[in-house]
Protein backbone atom coordinates (compact mmCIF):
# COMPACT_ATOMS: atom_id res chain seq x y z
CA UNK A 1 0.00 0.00 0.00
CA UNK A 2 1.32 3.50 -1.10
CA UNK A 3 0.29 6.25 1.81
CA UNK A 4 -0.83 9.15 0.54
CA UNK A 5 -1.65 12.48 1.87
CA UNK A 6 -3.60 15.70 -0.40
CA UNK A 7 -2.89 19.38 0.55
CA UNK A 8 -5.21 21.80 -1.18
CA UNK A 9 -9.46 21.27 -0.59
CA UNK A 10 -10.50 24.17 -2.43
CA UNK A 11 -12.15 22.80 -5.96
CA UNK A 12 -9.83 20.38 -7.10
CA UNK A 13 -8.18 18.09 -4.21
CA UNK A 14 -11.42 16.94 -3.14
CA UNK A 15 -11.66 14.68 -6.40
CA UNK A 16 -8.06 14.08 -6.00
CA UNK A 17 -8.56 12.51 -2.47
CA UNK A 18 -11.69 10.83 -3.68
CA UNK A 19 -9.75 8.88 -6.49
CA UNK A 20 -6.64 8.01 -4.12
CA UNK A 21 -9.24 6.93 -1.66
CA UNK A 22 -10.94 4.47 -3.43
CA UNK A 23 -7.28 3.09 -5.38
CA UNK A 24 -6.82 -0.33 -4.13
CA UNK A 25 -2.85 -0.34 -3.46
CA UNK A 26 -3.67 3.06 -2.02
CA UNK A 27 -4.44 4.69 1.55
CA UNK A 28 -5.10 8.39 2.23
CA UNK A 29 -4.21 8.80 5.21
CA UNK A 30 -3.80 12.46 5.32
CA UNK A 31 -5.65 16.20 4.45
CA UNK A 32 -4.07 19.34 4.65
CA UNK A 33 -5.66 23.06 4.13
CA UNK A 34 -4.96 25.97 5.51
CA UNK A 35 -8.91 26.59 5.77
CA UNK A 36 -10.36 25.47 8.95
CA UNK A 37 -13.86 24.76 7.80
CA UNK A 38 -12.28 22.97 4.52
CA UNK A 39 -11.10 20.78 6.62
CA UNK A 40 -14.63 20.66 8.80
CA UNK A 41 -16.22 19.97 5.60
CA UNK A 42 -14.01 17.04 3.97
CA UNK A 43 -12.52 15.32 7.35
CA UNK A 44 -15.76 13.91 7.31
CA UNK A 45 -15.76 12.23 3.66
CA UNK A 46 -12.61 10.46 4.17
CA UNK A 47 -12.79 8.90 7.81
CA UNK A 48 -9.77 7.27 7.61
CA UNK A 49 -7.62 10.05 7.11
CA UNK A 50 -6.14 12.37 9.37
CA UNK A 51 -6.68 16.59 8.89
CA UNK A 52 -4.12 19.33 9.45
CA UNK A 53 -3.76 22.73 9.13
CA UNK A 54 0.38 22.59 8.77
CA UNK A 55 2.07 21.24 5.96
CA UNK A 56 5.29 20.28 8.50
CA UNK A 57 2.50 17.68 9.74
CA UNK A 58 2.55 15.36 6.41
CA UNK A 59 6.48 16.42 5.91
CA UNK A 60 7.62 14.91 9.21
CA UNK A 61 5.83 11.97 8.67
CA UNK A 62 7.72 8.91 8.36
CA UNK A 63 4.81 6.66 6.89
CA UNK A 64 3.94 8.99 4.35
CA UNK A 65 4.84 7.59 0.73
CA UNK A 66 3.25 10.25 -1.26
CA UNK A 67 1.79 13.99 -1.44
CA UNK A 68 -0.45 15.52 -3.40
CA UNK A 69 -0.24 19.37 -4.09
CA UNK A 70 -3.09 20.98 -5.19
CA UNK A 71 -2.96 24.70 -3.99
CA UNK A 72 -2.67 27.61 -5.85
CA UNK A 73 -0.23 27.65 -8.97
CA UNK A 74 1.97 30.33 -7.10
CA UNK A 75 2.38 27.74 -4.15
CA UNK A 76 3.25 24.80 -6.74
CA UNK A 77 7.29 25.21 -7.10
CA UNK A 78 8.26 25.76 -3.55
CA UNK A 79 5.26 23.01 -2.23
CA UNK A 80 6.69 20.30 -4.42
CA UNK A 81 10.38 20.82 -3.67
CA UNK A 82 9.74 20.66 0.17
CA UNK A 83 8.08 17.47 -0.39
CA UNK A 84 10.94 16.14 -2.97
CA UNK A 85 13.49 17.38 -0.43
CA UNK A 86 11.81 15.86 2.54
CA UNK A 87 11.94 12.24 0.43
CA UNK A 88 8.74 11.51 -0.55
CA UNK A 89 7.03 11.43 -3.99
CA UNK A 90 4.91 14.19 -5.23
CA UNK A 91 1.72 14.40 -7.80
CA UNK A 92 1.57 18.55 -7.82
CA UNK A 93 -1.30 19.78 -10.58
CA UNK A 94 -0.44 21.79 -13.44
CA UNK A 95 1.18 24.01 -14.29
CA UNK A 96 4.87 22.64 -12.34
CA UNK A 97 5.62 26.42 -11.91
CA UNK A 98 4.75 30.24 -12.85
CA UNK A 99 8.98 30.02 -14.80
CA UNK A 100 10.84 27.90 -15.98
CA UNK A 101 13.43 28.67 -13.14
CA UNK A 102 11.08 27.55 -10.58
CA UNK A 103 10.20 24.51 -12.73
CA UNK A 104 13.88 23.43 -13.33
CA UNK A 105 14.07 23.68 -9.32
CA UNK A 106 11.98 21.19 -8.78
CA UNK A 107 13.06 19.04 -11.47
CA UNK A 108 16.46 19.36 -10.28
CA UNK A 109 15.14 18.22 -6.31
CA UNK A 110 13.35 15.58 -7.76
CA UNK A 111 16.23 13.94 -9.67
CA UNK A 112 18.38 14.43 -6.07
CA UNK A 113 15.86 12.57 -4.00
CA UNK A 114 15.41 10.16 -6.83
CA UNK A 115 11.45 10.20 -6.09
CA UNK A 116 8.61 10.43 -8.34
CA UNK A 117 7.29 13.73 -10.07
CA UNK A 118 4.42 13.40 -11.91
CA UNK A 119 2.56 16.97 -12.98
CA UNK A 120 -1.27 16.84 -13.01
CA UNK A 121 -2.10 17.29 -16.91
CA UNK A 122 -4.93 15.75 -17.01
CA UNK A 123 -5.75 15.87 -20.82
CA UNK A 124 -3.31 13.59 -21.64
CA UNK A 125 -4.72 10.92 -19.96
CA UNK A 126 -8.24 10.79 -21.16
CA UNK A 127 -8.50 7.78 -23.10
CA UNK A 128 -9.73 10.25 -25.90
CA UNK A 129 -6.32 11.82 -26.53
CA UNK A 130 -4.62 8.67 -25.89
CA UNK A 131 -6.35 7.41 -28.65
CA UNK A 132 -6.22 10.47 -30.88
CA UNK A 133 -1.94 10.01 -29.55
CA UNK A 134 -1.89 6.27 -30.73
CA UNK A 135 -3.16 6.85 -34.23
CA UNK A 136 -1.30 10.18 -34.69
CA UNK A 137 2.06 7.91 -33.59
CA UNK A 138 0.90 5.05 -36.20
CA UNK A 139 1.14 7.57 -39.34
CA UNK A 140 -2.94 7.17 -39.96
CA UNK A 141 -3.27 10.62 -40.54
CA UNK A 142 -0.20 10.97 -42.33
CA UNK A 143 2.54 14.04 -41.44
CA UNK A 144 0.47 16.35 -39.73
CA UNK A 145 0.15 19.62 -41.06
CA UNK A 146 -1.47 21.86 -38.24
CA UNK A 147 -3.81 21.25 -34.95
CA UNK A 148 -5.78 23.89 -33.97
CA UNK A 149 -7.83 24.01 -30.32
CA UNK A 150 -11.20 24.75 -29.15
CA UNK A 151 -11.73 25.63 -24.76
CA UNK A 152 -14.23 27.83 -24.45
CA UNK A 153 -16.86 28.63 -21.83
CA UNK A 154 -19.13 31.62 -20.21
CA UNK A 155 -17.15 30.50 -17.14
CA UNK A 156 -15.82 31.71 -13.86
CA UNK A 157 -13.93 35.12 -13.83
CA UNK A 158 -10.51 34.59 -12.35
CA UNK A 159 -8.82 37.16 -10.57
CA UNK A 160 -5.20 36.34 -10.58
CA UNK A 161 -4.93 34.10 -13.57
CA UNK A 162 -5.39 34.64 -17.10
CA UNK A 163 -6.98 32.42 -19.82
CA UNK A 164 -3.72 31.15 -21.28
CA UNK A 165 -2.41 30.00 -17.69
CA UNK A 166 -5.96 28.85 -16.42
CA UNK A 167 -6.97 27.53 -19.60
CA UNK A 168 -4.22 27.23 -22.44
CA UNK A 169 -2.22 24.90 -20.15
CA UNK A 170 -4.69 21.77 -20.59
CA UNK A 171 -4.25 22.27 -24.76
CA UNK A 172 -0.53 23.24 -24.92
CA UNK A 173 0.24 19.79 -22.88
CA UNK A 174 -1.27 17.85 -25.69
CA UNK A 175 -0.21 20.08 -28.95
CA UNK A 176 3.45 19.71 -27.76
CA UNK A 177 2.87 15.56 -26.64
CA UNK A 178 1.53 15.09 -30.58
CA UNK A 179 4.03 17.24 -31.85
CA UNK A 180 6.70 16.05 -29.91
CA UNK A 181 8.60 19.30 -30.62
CA UNK A 182 8.55 22.40 -29.31
CA UNK A 183 7.55 25.68 -31.15
CA UNK A 184 10.15 27.66 -32.85
CA UNK A 185 7.97 30.83 -33.23
CA UNK A 186 5.01 32.42 -31.54
CA UNK A 187 2.28 35.32 -31.54
CA UNK A 188 0.28 35.85 -29.17
CA UNK A 189 -2.79 38.29 -28.76
CA UNK A 190 -5.38 38.82 -26.18
CA UNK A 191 -7.77 40.94 -24.53
CA UNK A 192 -8.80 41.79 -20.41
CA UNK A 193 -12.73 42.83 -20.51
CA UNK A 194 -13.80 41.85 -17.35
CA UNK A 195 -10.42 42.84 -15.29
CA UNK A 196 -7.28 45.07 -16.17
CA UNK A 197 -4.22 42.73 -17.38
CA UNK A 198 -5.96 39.25 -16.75
CA UNK A 199 -6.64 38.73 -20.46
CA UNK A 200 -9.78 36.62 -20.60
CA UNK A 201 -9.66 35.83 -24.36
CA UNK A 202 -6.26 34.54 -25.55
CA UNK A 203 -5.36 33.47 -29.42
CA UNK A 204 -1.99 31.89 -29.59
CA UNK A 205 -0.34 31.02 -32.70
CA UNK A 206 2.83 28.71 -32.88
CA UNK A 207 5.13 27.48 -35.63
CA UNK A 208 7.37 24.04 -35.18
CA UNK A 209 10.78 23.25 -37.15
CA UNK A 210 8.44 20.61 -39.07
CA UNK A 211 6.06 22.29 -40.72
CA UNK A 212 3.66 22.08 -37.91
CA UNK A 213 1.05 24.71 -36.85
CA UNK A 214 -0.49 25.12 -34.27
CA UNK A 215 -3.16 27.54 -33.07
CA UNK A 216 -5.26 28.28 -29.55
CA UNK A 217 -8.53 29.75 -28.85
CA UNK A 218 -9.08 30.25 -25.12
CA UNK A 219 -11.89 32.35 -23.80
CA UNK A 220 -14.03 32.16 -20.42
CA UNK A 221 -16.39 34.87 -22.50
CA UNK A 222 -17.95 32.95 -24.49
CA UNK A 223 -21.20 32.09 -25.63
CA UNK A 224 -20.29 28.54 -26.75
CA UNK A 225 -18.60 25.65 -24.68
CA UNK A 226 -15.99 24.13 -26.42
CA UNK A 227 -13.20 21.61 -25.39
CA UNK A 228 -12.10 20.34 -29.32
CA UNK A 229 -8.84 19.86 -30.83
CA UNK A 230 -8.80 19.25 -34.44
CA UNK A 231 -5.98 17.68 -36.15
CA UNK A 232 -4.93 17.70 -39.86
CA UNK A 233 -2.73 15.57 -41.11
CA UNK A 234 -1.38 14.85 -45.09
CA UNK A 235 -3.81 11.66 -45.42
CA UNK A 236 -6.36 12.05 -42.89
CA UNK A 237 -8.47 14.57 -40.38
CA UNK A 238 -9.30 13.93 -36.83
CA UNK A 239 -11.12 15.73 -33.90
CA UNK A 240 -11.35 15.27 -30.31
CA UNK A 241 -14.77 16.49 -28.53
CA UNK A 242 -14.70 16.24 -25.38
CA UNK A 243 -18.24 17.43 -25.16
CA UNK A 244 -19.74 14.85 -26.94
CA UNK A 245 -21.48 12.13 -24.91
CA UNK A 246 -19.96 8.89 -27.53
CA UNK A 247 -18.79 10.19 -30.09
CA UNK A 248 -15.33 12.20 -28.79
CA UNK A 249 -12.72 10.86 -31.25
CA UNK A 250 -13.86 11.16 -34.76
CA UNK A 251 -11.27 10.17 -37.62
CA UNK A 252 -12.25 11.57 -41.46
CA UNK A 253 -11.01 10.37 -44.35
CA UNK A 254 -10.32 13.18 -46.25
CA UNK A 255 -7.67 15.67 -47.49
CA UNK A 256 -6.58 16.63 -51.05
CA UNK A 257 -4.64 14.08 -53.70
CA UNK A 258 -2.85 14.72 -56.63
CA UNK A 259 -4.36 14.38 -59.54
CA UNK A 260 -1.54 12.47 -61.99
CA UNK A 261 -3.91 13.17 -65.09
CA UNK A 262 -3.40 17.08 -64.95
CA UNK A 263 0.06 17.96 -63.62
CA UNK A 264 -0.01 19.68 -60.60
CA UNK A 265 -3.77 19.96 -59.77
CA UNK A 266 -5.67 18.11 -56.65
CA UNK A 267 -8.28 16.96 -55.85
CA UNK A 268 -10.64 16.66 -52.89
CA UNK A 269 -11.08 13.12 -51.28
CA UNK A 270 -13.70 12.85 -49.13
CA UNK A 271 -14.24 9.09 -47.87
CA UNK A 272 -15.44 7.26 -44.62
CA UNK A 273 -15.98 8.98 -41.13
CA UNK A 274 -15.57 6.25 -38.20
CA UNK A 275 -15.17 6.92 -34.49
CA UNK A 276 -12.73 4.91 -32.88
CA UNK A 277 -13.98 3.09 -29.37
CA UNK A 278 -13.13 5.43 -26.17
CA UNK A 279 -13.24 4.25 -22.87
CA UNK A 280 -15.47 5.86 -20.40
CA UNK A 281 -13.09 5.50 -17.39
CA UNK A 282 -12.66 8.75 -15.15
CA UNK A 283 -9.06 10.71 -16.71
CA UNK A 284 -8.68 11.36 -12.91
CA UNK A 285 -9.04 7.95 -11.64
CA UNK A 286 -6.30 7.01 -14.91
CA UNK A 287 -3.69 9.53 -13.79
CA UNK A 288 -4.12 8.74 -9.91
CA UNK A 289 -3.29 5.05 -10.71
CA UNK A 290 -0.53 5.95 -13.27
CA UNK A 291 1.25 7.95 -10.30
CA UNK A 292 0.93 5.07 -8.28
CA UNK A 293 2.07 2.25 -11.13
CA UNK A 294 5.25 4.90 -11.06
CA UNK A 295 5.90 4.88 -7.58
CA UNK A 296 5.53 0.75 -7.34
CA UNK A 297 7.95 0.61 -10.59
CA UNK A 298 10.19 3.42 -10.49
CA UNK A 299 9.20 4.36 -13.94
CA UNK A 300 8.94 7.99 -15.35
CA UNK A 301 5.23 9.38 -15.40
CA UNK A 302 3.79 10.18 -18.72
CA UNK A 303 3.25 14.11 -17.29
CA UNK A 304 6.43 13.78 -15.93
CA UNK A 305 9.31 16.39 -14.83
CA UNK A 306 10.69 16.96 -18.88
CA UNK A 307 7.33 16.66 -20.37
CA UNK A 308 5.74 19.31 -17.24
CA UNK A 309 9.48 21.70 -17.50
CA UNK A 310 8.66 21.84 -21.21
CA UNK A 311 5.05 23.09 -20.66
CA UNK A 312 6.21 25.86 -18.12
CA UNK A 313 8.71 26.85 -20.94
CA UNK A 314 6.71 27.27 -24.00
CA UNK A 315 4.06 28.93 -21.56
CA UNK A 316 6.57 31.29 -20.17
CA UNK A 317 7.55 32.13 -23.90
CA UNK A 318 4.06 32.70 -24.86
CA UNK A 319 3.21 35.11 -21.88
CA UNK A 320 6.01 37.22 -22.73
CA UNK A 321 4.16 37.28 -26.50
CA UNK A 322 0.78 37.79 -25.07
CA UNK A 323 2.57 40.58 -22.30
CA UNK A 324 3.70 42.86 -25.94
CA UNK A 325 -0.22 42.59 -27.51
CA UNK A 326 -2.36 42.35 -24.74
CA UNK A 327 -5.28 45.09 -25.21
CA UNK A 328 -7.05 46.98 -21.86
CA UNK A 329 -10.31 47.86 -23.24
CA UNK A 330 -11.39 50.62 -21.58
CA UNK A 331 -14.00 50.42 -18.85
Amino acid sequence: MTTVGVVGLGYWGPNLARNFDRQQDAELTWLCDASEEALARWGPAFPSARTTSSFDDLLNDDALDAIVIATPVPTHADLATRVLSAGKHCFVEKPLARSEEEAEAVVKAASMADRVLLVGHLLEYHPGVQKLAEIVKSGELGELRYIYSNRLNLGKDRPDENALWSLGVHDLSVILMLAGEEPFNWDVMGASYLRPKVEDVVFALMRFNSGLLAHMHLSWLDPHKERRFTVVGSKRMATFDDMEIERKLTVYDKGFDEDYSSYGEYIARSGDIHSPRVSNEEPLRIECRHFLDCIRDGSEPRTGAESALRVVRVLERLQRSLAESSYVANR
